[in-house]
């Protein structure tokens, strides 16, 4: 029996859309780019838990990554520890967390609900710090609660965990990348 390949050819993303459409063009002038390769776009989202109680429970992290794969809407991956460090109760090879890295058009479908829903839901947000960039291009942020995305259930909650989210472009300077960021509407405060 041959097995059969789902295609969903014709759908893109509201964001995608919106970056070849309008946002690449913008960048282009604002930036003073003739060369197409040289716009620079997403190439892929981090998203990262640690969970430190997993030391006591090595279920937590399971439980993590469960929510991760809900937020992502792609499996998760529980990561272990490569050496054992007595000082905090860690042996070789005991889950500590869990990451999933999205591309193409899950990486567009989470960026859009990270900036269009999540990050509204954050309590006291007055916007995301312009200084979290690495030289090279890619920005990182991190969320105190992953309860801010409607995909996780209060109620079945036992703690919120914190999450990190690493947006990694194309961008060759820090320059590039924000006014690639802006451009999609993630809210970086000005100085």
């Amino acid at each position: 029996m041959a097995a059969t390949k789902k295609t969903d050819s014709g759908y893109k993303p509201r964001l995608q859309k919106d970056y070849e459409d309008r946002i690449r063009k913008l960048l282009a002038e604002e930036l003073g780019l003739k060369n197409v390769h040289e716009i620079p776009q997403l190439d892929k989202i981090v998203l990262n838990m640690g969970v430190g109680d997993s030391t006591q429970d090595s279920r937590k992290a399971q439980q993590a990554a469960d929510d991760l794969t809900l937020i992502a809407g792609q499996k998760a991956v529980v990561t272990r520890a490569k050496k054992s460090i007595a000082a905090f109760k860690v042996r070789e090879n005991m889950p500590l967390g869990c990451k999933v890295t999205l591309r193409k058009k899950k990486m567009y479908e989470f960026m859009d609900r990270l900036v269009n829903i999540a990050l509204p839901r954050v309590r006291d947000f007055r916007g995301l710090s312009p200084r979290s960039f690495d030289g090279n291009g890619n920005y990182a942020m991190g969320l105190k609660e992953h309860i801010v995305f409607p995909e996780i259930n209060f109620d079945k909650i036992e703690k919120a965990t914190g999450m990190d989210i690493i947006i990694c472009t194309t961008a060759k300077t820090d320059a590039h990348a924000k006014a690639l960021l802006k451009a999609m509407n993630l809210p970086l405060r000005e100085r």
